[in-house]
């Protein structure tokens, strides 16, 4: 009769909830390792709350970074370790630098400068010159300039008691801010942990080593850099050999001359086929009378973006025209519808053959990288070497920075196709063919279609840069603009340009959606 008000659920409940707990505190030993009763008391507290609860770790508050390192929260350890690193140099600096340096040097100079002029005075004087009173207000001058730089040099010199105070202020700040941080940061490290436990947890003792070398590393480095500035060269200067350099734009010029003495017929050829492409759609765009392009162009944007796009891409058409662009806007399209088939034919088969081959985006991937943030200057320079100067010389490298988004955006559509979709076609006798026709470019095809908008967008940003190797188009009223500080022209081509690539855009998305 006793066991009649006992809940056999509630002790199933209250057993579980036990359990739980003391496998959490066991797992909270084997990830700190040090000082567990400690961790566990505040891991609780800390768990127990969704927003930032607030704890003190000693430890974390007086060894600092170092303490982060160790317990591999760098993500902490740096930012700390730059502001305790900005807090020693400014006691460093308040305590042992010579705040007056610059000053003094400064004096220095203008002291020599001073001498000159006294000497050209006592000649003008002896001479009886007519430029005396010249050379004596030159003279006056400079020595006021040096009494009002040798007062602010003393004024400099009597702030050390001031930096040293604000640097004690910034590191008791930072100390603060550590050891409240500290148990917080450790926790979500801890909650990540029980995840994947190849996590590294504990103190182990190379860590500490390297997490402490690191740090003093740094501390003593930019203390002696920034607080007696100039006595160590090799902090401020990095040691090299002027020679090094010479000889690696020797080695540079050697292989590209190398590579165009043995590869002309080659780019000679593709420079052939640029150049038809090119002329063609010129032919197309440019000598075809402007109202047959434009009704097409309006036309286009009302099929796939609706009669108020097709509005807006008629009103900037004719702002094009009627302000004298229309060659030049024509021009730039023919040179980016170029660049744009060109990338576009060569990215999605590359991207098609590189989404279910890991290997070869590995590949592919630092090249494109480089592509894609290498400036348009650099490259712009071996283009020149094999292509020449010309519209297919823009047109290269037009594709080399525009050209790797369809690519990119090609394979990540491919991969994000389900699974289970390409699975289920398969079960019901689909080859590669129709698997790749008929499931997943129609799949992938919201990401491709984004990669062709961004290539022809980074495309439209480089009509600038490829005027300058002998693109014709709105590129060139922009880089005119530019050298004669013709500021109304530059802003009007500007929009031409802004124009292009929202009606391109327009065309794009509408036919997306």
């Amino acid at each position: 009769m006793s066991n009649l008000g006992v809940n056999p659920l509630e002790d199933t409940e209250s057993e579980a909830a036990l359990a739980y707990a003391e496998e959490r505190r066991a797992d909270i030993r084997t990830f700190v390792q040090t000082n567990p009763e400690y961790y566990i008391a505040n891991f609780d507290k800390i768990g127990a709350s969704s927003r930032f609860t607030p704890t003190v770790n000693l430890l974390a508050g007086i060894f600092g970074p170092v303490w982060f390192g160790a317990r591999g929260l760098w993500s902490w350890a740096l930012p700390f370790l730059i502001l305790e690193v900005i807090a020693f140099v400014q006691i460093a600096r308040g305590l042992f630098g010579d705040l007056a340096a610059d000053a003094m040097e400064r004096i220095a100079s203008i002291e020599g400068t001073l001498e000159l002029r006294r000497q050209q005075l006592a000649a003008a004087i002896e001479n009886g010159s007519d430029r005396v009173d010249a050379f004596r207000r030159t003279v006056d001058s400079l020595e006021a300039n040096i009494d009002g730089i040798r007062a602010e040099a003393e004024a400099l010199a009597a702030q050390g008691p001031s930096i040293v105070a604000g640097g004690v202020f910034l590191l008791i700040l930072a100390k603060i801010a550590q050891a409240i941080t500290a148990n917080w940061a450790l926790e979500a490290r801890f909650s990540d942990w029980l995840s994947d436990r190849t996590i590294r947890s504990g103190l182990p003792a190379k860590q500490i080593l390297f997490s402490a070398i690191f740090m003093v590393l740094i501390l003593v480095t930019a203390m002696l850099h920034y607080s007696f500035p100039g006595r160590y060269s090799i902090l401020s200067a990095f040691p090299t050999d002027p020679n090094i350099r010479l000889t690696s734009i020797t080695w540079v010029e050697d292989f590209i001359a190398f590579c165009v003495r043995n590869s002309e017929a080659f780019f000679s050829g593709l420079t052939f086929g640029i150049r038809t492409l090119l002329d063609a759609l010129e032919v197309v765009l440019v000598q075809t009378p402007w109202i047959v392009i434009s009704s097409l162009i309006v036309l286009l944007t009302w099929l796939t973006a609706g009669i108020r796009t097709a509005v807006y891409s008629g009103a900037f058409l004719a702002y094009m025209g009627l302000l004298g662009f229309w060659e030049a806007a024509m021009t730039t399209l023919a040179l980016l519808g170029t660049a744009a088939c060109l990338s576009i034919a060569i990215g999605i088969p590359l991207g098609m053959f590189a989404a279910r081959r890991p290997r070869f985006y590995a590949f592919i991937q630092p090249i494109m990288d480089f592509m894609q943030t290498m400036p348009a200057f650099v490259f712009m320079v071996p283009v020149i070497a094999f292509f020449g100067v010309g519209k297919p010389a823009a047109v290269v490298v037009t594709m080399i920075f525009g050209g790797t988004p369809v690519v990119r955006l090609t394979v990540l559509g491919l991969r994000g196709v389900p699974e289970s979709v390409r699975e289920a076609a398969i079960s019901f006798g689909a080859n590669k063919w129709y698997l790749l026709t008929k499931v997943d470019l129609p799949l992938a095809s919201p990401s491709i279609r984004a990669g062709i908008n961004q290539t022809i967008m980074l495309s439209l940003a480089m009509v600038v840069v490829a005027s300058l190797i002998g693109a014709k188009g709105l590129g060139e009223d922009v880089l005119e603009a530019l050298q004669y500080a013709n500021v109304g022209q530059g802003i009007l081509a500007g929009f031409s340009i802004l124009f292009c690539a929202m009606i391109l855009d327009r065309i794009i998305q509408g036919a997306r959606k």
